[in-house]
């Protein structure tokens, strides 16, 4: 399949006008995986964006949701769901206030 010419079918990886303003451009094309090796070859490219969307400890801050194809994901702490080539993953900002 390599020799072939064709290329493995990619995950493209979305932010919110908020991180688009604060100099992340995006879209950005990474192979799949799990949703943590989805997001370590995103923060590969774009290190500072790693501190706006996981803690210390690696976890999905509480005010970011991750939506995989349209479906909200839950887990923040192993983000083991996989995350198959020409899948849209979308990081949004939750805003909080009144």
């Amino acid at each position: 399949m390599w020799g072939t010419g064709i290329q493995p079918l990619m995950v493209t990886v979305h932010v919110t006008h908020h991180l688009r303003r604060e100099g992340f451009e995006g879209p950005w094309q990474v192979a799949p995986g799990s949703l943590r090796q989805v997001l370590d070859a995103l923060f590969r490219s774009e290190p500072r964006l790693r501190s706006y969307v996981v803690d210390d400890q690696g976890r999905i801050r509480k005010h970011v949701a991750v939506f995989l194809d349209g479906q909200a994901l839950t887990d923040r702490e192993h983000q083991q769901v996989a995350v198959p080539g020409g899948s849209e993953v979308h990081l949004l900002q939750a805003l909080s206030g009144g």
